[in-house]
């Protein structure tokens, strides 16, 4: 066997202990769970923001807001899901009219009225904020420990190759290279797990944090449109 398939990234993690390789896959399957979320939150977060335009578009055109508000429940019983801020939506306008139609021959409650539209729109927000924020503890989680993880497997890795060389009569940097190299891997396996979660981590905040700013300003913009039309 040549030095060069011996020092092969293969025959490193073939050739490494029983830990460290338990280490090993243990990283390269949280690297692909961490992917795997990456990638899904990347559609996710597009399409909630390709949906908050165009329901934005919509909303601002001028169209009545009853006529809107038939039109998102029509769309969400046809295609059984609809946008992030047409949920909000939906959720202050149903409770708007619902409010109406109680103060139905009384007097009519405008702090009552906006109060309970609101209090629909919050819970409807914080339920996109949960879906929208899933997953970003895991990939915080494993951009914060698999370089710890990875360093673990890397010093008992380095550990036994010590430990070997009690058996040497002389030591010599070609035999416990291999055994260092070992380790090593553990640790490269570690930042190849912590890297793309943590930039994905920051940028998934970012494009939240966006989206949750729009969703607030409308709500605020939307509650000043009911209280014009209560009084």
């Amino acid at each position: 066997m040549t030095v060069t398939q011996d020092m092969s990234f293969v025959a490193l993690i073939s050739n490494a202990s029983l830990l460290v390789q338990l280490v090993m896959a243990l990283l390269l399957l949280v690297s692909a769970m961490s992917w795997t979320y990456i990638f899904r939150k990347v559609f996710a977060i597009r399409g909630a923001t390709a949906q908050t335009n165009a329901f934005e578009n919509a909303f601002w055109s001028g169209a009545n807001l009853n006529a809107l508000y038939e039109e998102v429940t029509a769309n969400r019983r046809r295609n059984g899901r609809n946008g992030a801020l047409e949920r909000i939506f939906e959720a202050g306008m149903e409770e708007y009219r619902k409010a109406r139609v109680s103060f139905s021959g009384k007097d009519i409650d405008t702090s009552a009225l906006l109060d309970g539209a609101r209090r629909a729109m919050r819970a409807a927000y914080q339920r996109e904020m949960d879906a929208l924020e899933s997953h970003l503890s895991f990939l915080a989680s494993v951009g914060s420990v698999s370089p710890y993880v990875g360093l673990f497997g890397t010093v008992w890795g380095i550990m036994n190759s010590f430990r070997g060389l009690a058996n040497v009569q002389q030591a010599t940097l070609a035999a416990v290279a291999p055994g260092i190299a070992e380790a090593l891997v553990a640790t490269a396996i570690g930042l190849f797990a912590a890297i793309p979660a943590v930039v994905a981590y920051n940028r998934f905040s970012h494009d939240i944090d966006r989206l949750a700013i729009r969703f607030e300003s409308f709500i605020e913009e939307f509650s000043n449109i009911l209280q014009r039309q209560a009084r």
